[in-house]
Protein backbone atom coordinates (compact mmCIF):
# COMPACT_ATOMS: atom_id res chain seq x y z
CA UNK A 1 0.00 0.00 0.00
CA UNK A 2 1.29 3.57 -1.02
CA UNK A 3 1.18 6.00 1.57
CA UNK A 4 3.01 9.92 1.63
CA UNK A 5 2.02 11.17 5.09
CA UNK A 6 2.18 9.46 8.71
CA UNK A 7 2.22 10.65 12.31
CA UNK A 8 4.29 9.00 14.78
CA UNK A 9 4.94 9.26 18.07
CA UNK A 10 9.12 8.75 19.17
CA UNK A 11 10.92 8.47 23.04
CA UNK A 12 14.30 8.11 23.00
CA UNK A 13 15.87 5.91 25.80
CA UNK A 14 16.25 6.95 29.78
CA UNK A 15 20.02 7.15 30.66
CA UNK A 16 20.34 4.32 33.95
CA UNK A 17 21.13 5.71 37.09
CA UNK A 18 24.49 5.96 38.34
CA UNK A 19 25.26 3.30 41.60
CA UNK A 20 25.71 4.21 45.77
CA UNK A 21 27.62 1.64 46.49
CA UNK A 22 30.48 1.07 49.01
CA UNK A 23 33.00 -1.82 49.44
CA UNK A 24 32.56 -4.33 52.09
CA UNK A 25 34.44 -6.83 52.09
CA UNK A 26 35.85 -9.53 54.70
CA UNK A 27 39.01 -7.87 55.87
CA UNK A 28 38.34 -4.73 53.98
CA UNK A 29 35.42 -3.07 56.00
CA UNK A 30 36.19 0.06 54.38
CA UNK A 31 36.93 -0.38 50.51
CA UNK A 32 35.68 2.72 49.72
CA UNK A 33 32.89 3.48 46.94
CA UNK A 34 32.76 1.59 44.18
CA UNK A 35 29.51 2.64 42.24
CA UNK A 36 29.19 2.26 38.25
CA UNK A 37 28.14 4.59 36.26
CA UNK A 38 25.12 4.01 33.83
CA UNK A 39 24.26 3.53 30.33
CA UNK A 40 23.58 5.85 28.14
CA UNK A 41 19.50 5.63 26.79
CA UNK A 42 19.49 4.70 22.55
CA UNK A 43 18.86 7.17 20.51
CA UNK A 44 16.13 7.38 17.74
CA UNK A 45 18.32 7.88 13.94
CA UNK A 46 16.49 8.62 11.14
CA UNK A 47 18.27 6.35 8.09
CA UNK A 48 17.49 7.04 4.18
CA UNK A 49 16.66 3.76 2.42
CA UNK A 50 17.11 4.22 -1.34
CA UNK A 51 15.28 0.28 -1.39
CA UNK A 52 11.55 1.57 -0.59
CA UNK A 53 9.28 4.24 -1.68
CA UNK A 54 6.35 4.39 0.91
CA UNK A 55 5.65 5.74 4.71
CA UNK A 56 3.26 2.30 5.02
CA UNK A 57 5.43 0.60 7.95
CA UNK A 58 4.64 3.75 10.18
CA UNK A 59 1.09 3.50 9.35
CA UNK A 60 0.54 0.06 11.00
CA UNK A 61 3.06 1.22 13.76
CA UNK A 62 2.97 4.44 15.05
CA UNK A 63 4.87 4.15 18.31
CA UNK A 64 8.15 3.67 18.45
CA UNK A 65 10.82 3.69 20.90
CA UNK A 66 14.38 3.38 22.05
CA UNK A 67 15.95 1.01 25.00
CA UNK A 68 16.58 2.80 28.41
CA UNK A 69 20.55 2.47 29.66
CA UNK A 70 21.03 0.25 32.39
CA UNK A 71 21.79 1.22 35.63
CA UNK A 72 24.99 0.80 37.11
CA UNK A 73 26.18 -1.42 39.57
CA UNK A 74 28.64 -2.20 42.13
CA UNK A 75 32.35 -3.14 41.42
CA UNK A 76 32.18 0.04 39.41
CA UNK A 77 30.36 -1.81 36.83
CA UNK A 78 28.53 0.05 34.33
CA UNK A 79 24.96 0.05 32.89
CA UNK A 80 24.99 -1.51 29.42
CA UNK A 81 23.87 1.07 27.28
CA UNK A 82 20.50 0.96 25.50
CA UNK A 83 19.89 -0.39 22.23
CA UNK A 84 19.76 2.93 19.26
CA UNK A 85 16.34 2.89 17.33
CA UNK A 86 16.51 3.19 13.77
CA UNK A 87 13.61 4.23 11.72
CA UNK A 88 14.16 3.75 7.82
CA UNK A 89 12.94 6.65 5.68
CA UNK A 90 12.34 6.46 1.78
CA UNK A 91 14.33 9.13 -0.07
CA UNK A 92 12.28 12.57 -0.64
CA UNK A 93 10.62 12.15 2.97
CA UNK A 94 10.25 15.59 5.49
CA UNK A 95 10.38 15.10 8.90
CA UNK A 96 8.19 17.67 10.88
CA UNK A 97 8.12 18.63 14.17
CA UNK A 98 3.94 17.96 14.71
CA UNK A 99 3.30 20.45 17.45
CA UNK A 100 5.44 23.41 16.24
CA UNK A 101 5.61 22.39 12.25
CA UNK A 102 9.37 22.95 12.15
CA UNK A 103 11.49 21.26 10.01
CA UNK A 104 13.43 18.67 11.55
CA UNK A 105 15.26 16.92 8.29
CA UNK A 106 14.29 16.50 4.86
CA UNK A 107 15.81 13.06 3.85
CA UNK A 108 17.28 13.67 0.33
CA UNK A 109 20.68 11.74 0.22
CA UNK A 110 21.13 7.51 -0.24
CA UNK A 111 22.10 6.75 3.49
CA UNK A 112 21.41 9.81 4.86
CA UNK A 113 21.68 9.46 8.62
CA UNK A 114 20.34 11.78 11.24
CA UNK A 115 19.59 12.04 14.96
CA UNK A 116 15.72 12.32 15.47
CA UNK A 117 15.70 12.44 19.30
CA UNK A 118 19.05 11.60 21.43
CA UNK A 119 18.88 9.37 24.17
CA UNK A 120 19.32 10.27 27.66
CA UNK A 121 23.06 10.46 29.47
CA UNK A 122 23.93 8.10 31.74
CA UNK A 123 24.48 8.63 35.43
CA UNK A 124 27.22 8.85 37.93
CA UNK A 125 28.01 6.25 40.34
CA UNK A 126 29.75 7.43 43.60
CA UNK A 127 33.17 6.49 42.59
CA UNK A 128 33.22 9.60 40.52
CA UNK A 129 32.58 11.71 43.50
CA UNK A 130 35.86 10.60 45.61
CA UNK A 131 38.95 12.43 46.10
CA UNK A 132 41.54 12.84 49.00
CA UNK A 133 39.35 14.81 51.50
CA UNK A 134 36.30 13.22 50.24
CA UNK A 135 37.02 9.35 50.63
CA UNK A 136 33.38 7.90 50.85
CA UNK A 137 31.17 9.81 49.01
CA UNK A 138 27.65 8.74 48.83
CA UNK A 139 26.87 11.19 46.27
CA UNK A 140 25.65 9.74 42.74
CA UNK A 141 23.35 11.15 39.66
CA UNK A 142 20.27 10.05 37.55
CA UNK A 143 20.74 9.43 34.27
CA UNK A 144 19.18 11.85 31.24
CA UNK A 145 15.17 11.74 30.51
CA UNK A 146 14.34 10.71 27.40
CA UNK A 147 12.89 12.31 24.80
CA UNK A 148 9.30 12.10 23.52
CA UNK A 149 8.01 13.94 20.24
CA UNK A 150 5.61 13.65 18.02
CA UNK A 151 6.43 13.79 14.23
CA UNK A 152 4.57 14.41 10.91
CA UNK A 153 6.21 12.45 8.18
CA UNK A 154 5.47 13.82 4.41
CA UNK A 155 6.76 12.07 1.27
CA UNK A 156 8.08 14.29 -1.70
CA UNK A 157 9.18 11.85 -4.67
CA UNK A 158 11.98 12.52 -6.15
CA UNK A 159 12.26 12.02 -10.13
CA UNK A 160 13.59 13.88 -12.81
CA UNK A 161 10.77 13.98 -14.62
CA UNK A 162 6.66 14.20 -13.60
CA UNK A 163 3.96 13.88 -15.76
CA UNK A 164 1.27 16.13 -14.86
CA UNK A 165 -2.22 16.74 -16.92
CA UNK A 166 -5.77 16.11 -16.23
CA UNK A 167 -7.64 12.66 -15.84
CA UNK A 168 -7.53 10.76 -18.35
CA UNK A 169 -4.42 12.38 -20.52
CA UNK A 170 -2.76 9.09 -21.00
CA UNK A 171 0.12 9.97 -18.36
CA UNK A 172 0.10 6.05 -17.21
CA UNK A 173 0.22 4.87 -21.35
CA UNK A 174 3.16 7.18 -21.32
CA UNK A 175 5.14 5.78 -18.50
CA UNK A 176 4.02 2.25 -19.39
CA UNK A 177 5.73 3.05 -23.02
CA UNK A 178 8.82 4.38 -21.71
CA UNK A 179 8.86 2.28 -18.54
CA UNK A 180 8.65 -1.43 -17.10
CA UNK A 181 6.22 0.17 -14.81
CA UNK A 182 3.21 -1.14 -15.12
CA UNK A 183 0.39 1.25 -13.81
CA UNK A 184 -3.19 0.90 -14.31
CA UNK A 185 -4.80 2.17 -17.21
CA UNK A 186 -8.40 2.11 -18.22
CA UNK A 187 -11.16 4.22 -19.60
CA UNK A 188 -12.00 6.62 -16.55
CA UNK A 189 -11.17 9.34 -14.68
CA UNK A 190 -8.61 9.12 -11.80
CA UNK A 191 -7.08 5.26 -12.74
CA UNK A 192 -3.49 6.57 -11.16
CA UNK A 193 -4.35 7.09 -7.59
CA UNK A 194 -0.85 7.40 -6.13
CA UNK A 195 2.51 8.23 -7.83
CA UNK A 196 3.75 5.82 -9.61
CA UNK A 197 7.71 5.29 -10.37
CA UNK A 198 9.26 4.26 -13.23
CA UNK A 199 13.11 4.54 -15.15
CA UNK A 200 13.58 5.10 -19.09
CA UNK A 201 16.91 3.94 -20.40
CA UNK A 202 17.66 5.71 -23.24
CA UNK A 203 21.32 4.09 -23.26
CA UNK A 204 23.84 2.61 -21.53
CA UNK A 205 24.13 5.74 -19.40
CA UNK A 206 21.61 7.78 -19.74
CA UNK A 207 18.53 7.09 -18.07
CA UNK A 208 15.50 9.21 -16.44
CA UNK A 209 13.28 8.36 -13.25
CA UNK A 210 9.73 9.28 -14.24
CA UNK A 211 6.81 9.65 -12.16
CA UNK A 212 3.47 9.26 -13.33
CA UNK A 213 1.51 11.36 -10.89
CA UNK A 214 -2.33 11.67 -10.16
CA UNK A 215 -4.49 13.52 -12.72
CA UNK A 216 -5.37 16.96 -11.23
CA UNK A 217 -8.40 18.79 -11.92
CA UNK A 218 -9.66 22.47 -11.52
CA UNK A 219 -9.63 23.02 -7.99
CA UNK A 220 -6.91 21.26 -7.08
CA UNK A 221 -4.43 23.85 -5.25
CA UNK A 222 -7.31 24.58 -2.89
CA UNK A 223 -7.40 20.66 -2.11
CA UNK A 224 -10.20 19.63 -4.92
CA UNK A 225 -9.98 16.43 -5.98
CA UNK A 226 -6.78 14.60 -4.51
CA UNK A 227 -5.65 18.37 -4.16
CA UNK A 228 -2.54 18.88 -2.26
CA UNK A 229 -2.41 14.94 -2.23
CA UNK A 230 -0.49 15.11 -5.32
CA UNK A 231 0.60 18.44 -5.59
CA UNK A 232 3.53 18.31 -3.13
CA UNK A 233 5.02 15.24 -5.41
CA UNK A 234 5.32 17.51 -8.07
CA UNK A 235 7.57 19.93 -5.99
CA UNK A 236 10.16 17.40 -5.66
CA UNK A 237 10.64 17.00 -10.03
CA UNK A 238 13.44 19.33 -11.62
CA UNK A 239 11.22 18.94 -15.19
CA UNK A 240 7.21 18.54 -15.36
CA UNK A 241 6.11 17.00 -19.06
CA UNK A 242 2.68 18.13 -19.21
CA UNK A 243 0.13 16.09 -21.09
CA UNK A 244 -2.74 17.18 -22.51
CA UNK A 245 -5.06 15.37 -24.65
CA UNK A 246 -4.82 16.39 -28.08
CA UNK A 247 -8.56 15.37 -29.12
CA UNK A 248 -10.79 15.18 -25.96
CA UNK A 249 -13.64 13.13 -26.27
CA UNK A 250 -15.29 15.92 -24.27
CA UNK A 251 -14.72 18.61 -26.61
CA UNK A 252 -13.30 20.35 -24.78
CA UNK A 253 -10.50 23.04 -25.56
CA UNK A 254 -6.56 21.49 -25.29
CA UNK A 255 -5.52 25.14 -25.25
CA UNK A 256 -8.04 26.04 -21.95
CA UNK A 257 -7.04 22.19 -20.47
CA UNK A 258 -3.10 23.04 -20.21
CA UNK A 259 -4.13 26.94 -19.08
CA UNK A 260 -6.01 25.35 -16.10
CA UNK A 261 -3.53 22.75 -14.52
CA UNK A 262 -0.62 25.65 -15.47
CA UNK A 263 -3.34 28.08 -12.95
CA UNK A 264 -3.16 25.10 -10.50
CA UNK A 265 0.13 25.07 -10.21
CA UNK A 266 0.86 28.61 -9.87
CA UNK A 267 -1.54 29.01 -7.25
CA UNK A 268 -0.01 25.92 -5.30
CA UNK A 269 3.66 27.15 -5.72
CA UNK A 270 5.68 29.58 -6.90
CA UNK A 271 8.12 27.77 -7.24
CA UNK A 272 6.50 24.95 -8.66
CA UNK A 273 5.04 27.37 -11.67
CA UNK A 274 9.00 28.17 -12.44
CA UNK A 275 9.57 24.28 -13.11
CA UNK A 276 10.19 24.03 -16.72
CA UNK A 277 7.57 22.06 -18.60
CA UNK A 278 7.85 20.29 -21.79
CA UNK A 279 4.39 20.44 -23.61
CA UNK A 280 3.41 16.99 -25.03
CA UNK A 281 0.00 16.59 -27.07
CA UNK A 282 -0.92 13.05 -26.62
CA UNK A 283 -3.36 10.67 -28.02
CA UNK A 284 -2.24 11.78 -31.99
CA UNK A 285 -3.02 8.16 -33.50
CA UNK A 286 -7.09 8.93 -32.09
CA UNK A 287 -7.07 12.20 -35.03
CA UNK A 288 -7.94 10.76 -39.01
CA UNK A 289 -4.71 10.48 -40.43
CA UNK A 290 -6.26 12.42 -43.33
CA UNK A 291 -6.66 15.03 -40.92
CA UNK A 292 -3.70 14.99 -38.57
CA UNK A 293 -1.53 17.33 -39.86
CA UNK A 294 -3.90 19.86 -40.43
CA UNK A 295 -5.08 19.50 -37.11
CA UNK A 296 -2.07 19.39 -35.59
CA UNK A 297 -0.69 22.33 -37.28
CA UNK A 298 -3.58 24.17 -35.69
CA UNK A 299 -3.14 23.08 -32.14
CA UNK A 300 0.79 23.93 -32.39
CA UNK A 301 -0.19 27.74 -33.75
CA UNK A 302 -3.30 28.06 -31.46
CA UNK A 303 -0.52 27.21 -28.51
CA UNK A 304 1.82 29.58 -29.77
CA UNK A 305 -0.40 32.47 -30.10
CA UNK A 306 -2.34 31.61 -26.87
CA UNK A 307 0.28 30.02 -24.10
CA UNK A 308 3.56 31.27 -25.78
CA UNK A 309 5.13 27.44 -25.50
CA UNK A 310 5.54 24.85 -28.94
CA UNK A 311 4.19 21.63 -28.04
CA UNK A 312 5.37 18.09 -28.67
CA UNK A 313 3.06 15.40 -30.67
CA UNK A 314 3.18 12.04 -29.30
CA UNK A 315 1.12 9.00 -28.97
CA UNK A 316 1.46 6.92 -25.76
CA UNK A 317 -0.44 4.01 -26.95
CA UNK A 318 1.44 3.88 -30.54
CA UNK A 319 5.05 4.72 -29.11
CA UNK A 320 4.84 7.70 -32.27
CA UNK A 321 6.78 10.76 -30.69
CA UNK A 322 7.36 9.00 -27.01
CA UNK A 323 11.26 8.88 -28.12
CA UNK A 324 11.75 12.89 -29.10
CA UNK A 325 9.69 13.62 -25.82
CA UNK A 326 12.30 11.57 -23.83
CA UNK A 327 14.99 13.16 -25.42
CA UNK A 328 13.65 16.28 -24.86
CA UNK A 329 13.22 15.39 -21.63
CA UNK A 330 16.71 14.00 -20.99
CA UNK A 331 18.27 17.19 -22.20
CA UNK A 332 16.20 19.98 -20.02
CA UNK A 333 17.02 17.61 -17.25
CA UNK A 334 20.37 18.05 -18.00
CA UNK A 335 20.34 21.66 -18.09
CA UNK A 336 18.39 22.48 -14.88
CA UNK A 337 20.98 19.73 -13.41
CA UNK A 338 23.59 22.04 -14.79
CA UNK A 339 21.87 25.24 -14.06
CA UNK A 340 21.90 25.74 -17.97
CA UNK A 341 19.36 28.20 -19.43
CA UNK A 342 16.34 26.55 -21.15
CA UNK A 343 15.27 27.05 -24.48
CA UNK A 344 11.76 28.79 -24.77
CA UNK A 345 9.80 25.63 -25.75
CA UNK A 346 11.00 24.40 -23.03
CA UNK A 347 9.03 26.47 -20.12
CA UNK A 348 5.99 27.54 -20.14
CA UNK A 349 3.63 29.64 -17.63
Amino acid sequence: MFMDTAIISIRSGKGGDGCMHLLRLKGNAKGGPDGGDGGKGGDIIAVANSHIDTLAEFGYRPHWSAEDGEAGSKKKCAGKAGMDCVLQFPLGSQVFDASTGELIVDIVEPNQRVILALGGHGGLGNDRFKSPVHQTPTEFTMGGVAIEIELRVELRLIADVGFVGLPNAGKSTFLRATTRAQPKVAAYPFTTLSPQLGIAELSDERRLVLADLPGLIEGASQGAGLGHDFLRHVERTRVIVHVVDAAPIDGSDPVENHRTIRRELAEFSEQLARTPEILVLNKIDLIAESDRVQVLDALAQGFEKARGVRPLFASGASGEGVRAVLESAWDLTRRVRDHAPVTPHQTSG
